[in-house]
């Protein structure tokens, strides 16, 4: 037979076997891939299931169901942002922006009362009966400020400021203004969690506790009496022996004799 004859023959048959052989590799992945496939679609019908026995009502995959306009509002989303959507979020957040701006304005007008104090100049008269009695200071605005501003350098100025809302809230009439103001000054100067918690003994705080039940315009009398006495105790004489209060006696006594 010629050479060449075997040579076709040769290679007809190898390229009959490489088919052959990789007709059977494909059939033997298939029939390892196809299990696994169908574990896998069986895990997943399981697992939906589940979900469905868990939670009541849950539709089949595939079915597309249509949300009523009733049930719009218990599903809205928090970032709508069509005017329609009656979304509790958007109410939880109006409301606590109004209680900011509530608790913005009254910090701002009770602060702003002691500010305001802060710009008036005393006499030389005035700084003078200053150092006979604790309450001659605290009746003079100017003196209120200039002994604010050495509280603030002891970083107790906390005192002043509840003192001061004391006073304010003191005056107040309108019974649910006098709710609301006793709720701010008992979280700004009372409770233990403010930045701004004023040093009160346990006593005070049950008498405030019980205040708060029914809150008036007397409900933290006790406490204020208290820290009046603490500043005027401990912090007071530090005051007339601090070298603020005689350098202003200084400065104001010098002015009167110039003028």
């Amino acid at each position: 037979m010629p050479t060449d004859v075997i040579k076709a023959k040769n290679i007809s048959y190898l390229w009959a076997y490489m088919v052959k052989f990789c007709i059977g590799s494909v059939s033997v992945a298939s029939c390892f891939l196809q299990p696994m496939g169908s574990e896998r679609m069986e895990m997943r019908k399981r697992q939906m299931s589940v979900q469905q026995e868990l939670v009541p009502g849950t539709t089949a995959p595939g079915q597309n169901e249509q949300p009523s306009q009733g049930n719009r509002g218990s599903n809205a989303c928090c970032f709508c942002w069509c005017c329609c959507c009656s979304c509790s979020c958007l109410t939880v957040r109006n409301e606590d922006r109004d209680e900011r701006n509530r608790r913005a304005s009254y910090d701002f007008k009770a602060e702003g009362n002691a500010d305001l104090e802060e710009s008036l100049k005393p006499t030389a008269e005035e700084v003078c009966l200053w150092g006979q009695s604790f309450d001659k200071l605290m009746h003079c605005p100017a003196g209120r400020s200039a002994f604010r501003q050495f509280l603030r350098t002891e970083f107790s100025e906390e005192n002043m400021l509840f003192w001061l809302a004391c006073e304010e809230f003191s005056k107040e009439t309108n019974k649910s203004v006098i709710e609301e103001k006793a709720r701010i000054i008992y979280e700004d100067y009372i409770s233990i969690l403010s930045p701004k918690e004023v040093s009160l003994d346990s006593r005070v705080r049950e008498v405030i506790n019980r205040n708060m039940l029914e809150p008036t315009s007397h409900t933290f009398d006790d406490a204020q009496l208290q820290i009046f006495t603490l500043m005027q105790r401990d912090s007071y004489p530090r005051f007339m022996n601090s070298s603020a209060y005689k350098n202003l006696l200084k400065t104001v006594s010098e002015q009167s004799v110039e003028s």
